[in-house]
């Protein structure tokens, strides 16, 4: 495993972080933990980065508060406090706390709890080490860090967020024999992968970021990892993975002021390069799972520019956009989180004008954001499925994916006869909704919507209604059509060339599954 030298962090000795876990574990400073002490109305308020609940329930001396207040609140506690709840010289001497002569001790980086979740496992403890102030809800804010320590901006660290929360529920998970965390920050991807993939490779552009990784994995209890600095691919070589992950760098900006965010490329190239070097490094069968931002670009449509990152890869892809911002608000977004707001307002006003200038430069008229999903399927026609779904979605959404490139599988080598021989079954949690005017002997409209997953809805006709009222995988799709034929009145043989459409556009959106 190489690790760069960072100096002014904790050290990664791996004994001696498990004596540190087992403190942790006493004191019950996990995520429940935290969570039965605040309530959920403190745990909230910190998500929001205010404090002032939290520091009211954690005024009593115990381990569990004193290490909240350490950690979580980066406030100050007495030396006999600390020692009772950690092994404090062990901690002082390792760089996770420092001390000034006979003060308090104070925490040097962000240590936070975190429920290790993936699907079809039970939940395991685990911790994700950032810079002060770094994570959601930091204490102090995002400045923590560069005011105690004198880090640079550029260099920070993150935590746990939003944006690594989302990419860690859209993985699909399965045990796999090696995964790569590409852009890896502190390593809240590479903590997940842990759990289901036997080694795990995590690499950044930040020396820094690789550092808090190993100690994201080793004070979690992860060994079998290795950490590789460098740009995208490149410290990986031709190694292929079973699954790859990545919450890059993807800010979409006039430089690179920050590693953590600005992909130092032009637009959005840094994305599409991931997109396109994901084919060479991806097992047969592997997925490769990414949060991105793309640009909207005068007289081009967007469907058609992500399509373009796909075209050749051989890849099959889905690409769901999620939120589309004009410039004037992206640049306001990322100059708040920059702290340009805090600043005299000509350097506001300066740097903002930056941005729009490089969007109008580009004909940039809007960016999109969003996840996209790469599978090495194997086919020599890959699927490509490009779409906008602003809507709100089931998470963990991992299973979901993954049957959805399976019924994509079976889609491409189903034709029409074979879609109608072949046997379905309604998916777990369907409803049907019928909309009409009180009273009306017919509903004018019959809804089918999904309560998993995407959770889509379509109309159906009454055909289609028919069908998926008795699609318990007992027939074959062309007997149920037949029955429904008769039923009707309808001739069967016209019944039966219209149907595969809806059999289609029904098992892609997992209305009904394929049998067997």
């Amino acid at each position: 495993m190489t690790n760069s030298p960072v100096l002014d962090r904790p050290v990664l000795d791996h004994a001696r972080l498990a004596e540190l876990r087992e403190a942790l574990l006493a004191a019950s400073y996990t995520a429940d933990g935290c969570l039965d002490l605040l309530g959920s109305t403190g745990y909230a308020a910190l998500a929001r980065s205010e404090v002032v609940p939290a520091l009211r329930a954690t005024t009593g001396g115990s381990p569990l508060e004193t290490l909240v207040r350490l950690f979580l609140l980066q406030q100050p506690v007495p030396y006999a406090a600390a020692a009772a709840a950690l092994p404090v010289e062990l901690c002082l001497a390792d760089r996770w706390l420092t001390r000034e002569g006979d003060g308090p001790v104070r925490a040097t980086v962000d240590v936070r709890p975190y429920a290790n979740e993936v699907a079809g496992l039970p939940s395991a403890d685990a911790w994700v080490v950032s810079d002060l102030g770094c994570a959601v809800g930091g204490a102090g804010g995002i400045g923590a860090a560069e005011a105690a320590h004198g880090v640079a901006r550029k260099d920070l660290v993150l935590g746990v967020g939003g944006a690594s929360t989302t990419l860690a529920n859209l993985a699909v998970r399965r045990p796999v024999r090696r995964v790569l965390d590409l852009g890896s920050g502190s390593g809240v991807q590479a903590l997940h992968a842990a759990r289901h993939g036997r080694h795990v490779t995590a690499t950044d552009l930040n020396p820094r970021a690789l550092h808090f990784t190993a100690l994201t994995l080793a004070l979690s209890g992860f060994a079998d990892f290795e950490t590789a600095e460098g740009s995208l691919f490149e410290p990986v070589g031709e190694q292929r993975f079973d699954l790859i992950v990545s919450n890059p760098p993807f800010v979409i900006s006039p430089g690179s002021r920050f590693v953590y965010r600005d992909g130092g490329m032009a637009g959005d190239e840094l994305c599409r390069s991931i997109v396109r070097g994901a084919a060479a490094h991806l097992e047969p069968g592997g997925y490769c799972h990414l949060l991105a931002n793309w640009q909207h670009v005068r007289g081009e449509d967007w469907q058609d520019r992500l399509a373009g990152w796909v075209a050749g890869t051989g890849l099959d892809a889905w690409v769901v956009q999620r939120e589309v911002q004009d410039v004037a608000q992206y640049a306001e977004l990322w100059l708040r989180d920059g702290g340009d707001h805090r600043g005299p307002g000509s350097d506001y006003q300066a740097r903002y004008g930056e941005w729009l200038d490089a969007f109008e430069a580009a004909k940039v008229e809007g960016v999109g954001f969003g996840w996209i999903t790469l599978r090495a399927g194997g086919s020599a026609e890959p699927t490509v499925r490009i779409e906008e779904w602003p809507h709100t979605v089931e998470q963990p959404l991992g299973p979901h994916i993954e049957s959805w490139f399976a019924r994509q599988d079976f889609l491409r080598t189903h034709d029409d006869a074979a879609l109608l021989a072949a046997r379905y079954q309604l998916a777990d949690e369907v409803v049907q909704e019928q909309i009409g005017a009180p009273g009306a002997e017919d509903p004018e409209h019959v809804i089918l919507r999904h309560n998993r997953g995407m959770r889509r809805a379509t109309k159906v006709d009454t055909v289609g209604a028919g069908f998926v009222g008795v699609c318990d995988g007992t027939l074959a799709a062309g007997e149920i059509v037949d029955a429904i034929a008769q039923l009707l009145g309808e001739d069967r043989v016209v019944l039966r060339d219209r149907v595969p459409e809806s059999l289609r556009m029904l098992t892609e959106q997992g209305f009904i599954e394929p049998v067997g």
